[in-house]
């Protein structure tokens, strides 16, 4: 009687467990690298939002007050309210020139890299096609230089 209960026993080997685990091994191998790339990229196009509605805000300002000339800043913008944060981007260290709309900027610490927006323009932002996890060192959004 105590064969009888032995054979109807199922279970695991533990080859069976162990060849699990290896499989869980190699798709943890594969996955975590592939996540750290895609949080690295949304942190970018993030930051890309950011300067977006800054230019958008300054849109409304220049538009508001037709007097305005020059640059204004981030922290005018939030002050006016036409703006309730910068976001990643620093306010007082950010500001929009009124001809075609242009944000200057420099991001830290937000990516491995310095983000810098060096009289940028919507149009460079929306056609700048750089992923988040590319950036190592400096990059300019853009091509226009102060």
């Amino acid at each position: 009687m105590n064969k009888k209960l032995l054979k109807n026993q199922k279970g695991l080997t533990l080859i069976e467990l162990l060849a699990v685990v290896v499989i869980l091994a190699i798709v943890a191998a594969i996955a975590i690298p592939a996540i750290g790339n895609i949080i690295e990229n949304s942190r970018y196009t993030a930051v890309k939002a950011d300067a977006t509605n800054i230019i958008n805000a300054a849109n409304l300002y220049y538009t508001d007050t037709p007097g305005a000339s020059g640059s204004v800043t981030a922290t005018d913008l939030i002050k006016f309210g036409f703006l309730k944060s910068t976001g990643k981007l620093p306010a007082d260290g950010t500001s929009v020139a009124k001809t075609e709309l242009r944000i200057t900027t420099t991001v830290k610490n937000v990516l491995k890299g310095t983000i810098l927006f060096k009289g940028t323009s919507l149009e460079e932002i929306n056609k700048d096609t750089k992923k988040g996890s590319d950036i190592d060192s400096e990059y300019i959004v853009g091509s226009k230089t102060d």
